[in-house]
């Protein structure tokens, strides 16, 4: 892995004549090289960051899911992004699809998260409105820690219980049966989570857009093309002007490109 952007004086020492180009050294970066590369911002209010992949030609899954499109690095920065975050938000239907387990403790990142006063893993944080989920899953029946439901103040009864009979934490989100995804983001802030990672699916991270609550985008540019119909990054209701995006790092190996976004 190499690094393009921003381009450090340590940087261009290492490019050939010494010019400012980029990292040449391309090399395997160490857990904390990317912890440090991927820290989250000191703030103190909640900081929303989502994790992507995305083809060439725009789609973010293939057969419906994401792994076909992915790599061994772009997995190996989804494993440090999760170590960072307080808490990792999902949609239900990525849930099902994707096959969700726990987020599990690692070592190398035990100092770090009991530096920053963090638990051993990250919560899982589902978002969704009819609760139709399977509470006999991982994520449920032996999670390190409470898997987190984020629902509506209208949702069944009867599925609000079956989650918290499962262990669950049911937090509401919404005066309906659906989750506003900006108050998903202040409940989740109440609780004292603000490292909040996102990573889908597709009209989960729409929602979040459209309210303009989504701080930072890291998007891996797989060097693919699929073809076909699948989804974008991201879904749902259109905005009316643009958000414009500041690039902040970009990362380089074997053709595929690690972007890092913060809104401008």
């Amino acid at each position: 892995m190499r690094r393009l952007f921003p381009v450090t004086y340590e940087t261009a020492a290492q490019a050939p004549g010494g010019t400012p180009d980029a990292e040449v050294a391309d090399r395997e970066w160490e857990l904390e090289e990317l912890a440090e590369a991927y820290a989250y911002p000191d703030v103190r209010e909640p900081w929303l960051r989502a994790n992507m992949v995305s083809t060439l030609d725009g789609a973010a899954q293939h057969d419906g899911r994401s792994r076909p499109i992915s790599s061994a690095t772009d997995m190996r920065i989804f494993g440090v992004l999760r170590a960072l975050a307080d808490v990792v938000l999902v949609g239900a239907e990525t849930v099902r699809q994707e096959g969700y387990r726990p987020a599990r403790a690692r070592e190398a990142f035990a100092r770090r998260r009991d530096a920053a006063g963090q638990g051993p893993a990250p919560a899982i944080a589902i978002v969704t409105a009819g609760l139709g989920l399977d509470f006999s899953l991982p994520l449920f029946a032996s999670p390190l820690v409470p898997t987190l439901v984020l629902t509506g103040a209208g949702a069944a009864p009867d599925r609000v219980a079956a989650a918290e009979k499962a262990g669950a934490r049911v937090v509401i989100a919404g005066d309906g049966t659906g989750v506003d995804p900006a108050r998903a983001v202040r409940e989740l802030g109440e609780l004292g989570m603000t490292r909040l990672l996102t990573e889908g699916g597709p009209r989960l991270l729409g929602q979040f857009i459209a309210v303009e609550v989504l701080d930072e985008l890291c998007l891996a540019l797989s060097p693919m093309l699929t073809g076909g119909d699948a989804q974008r990054i991201a879904g749902g209701p259109t905005i009316a002007v643009p958000k414009r995006f500041e690039l902040t790092s970009l990362l380089e190996e074997a053709g595929f490109l690690y972007g890092r976004y913060r809104r401008s």
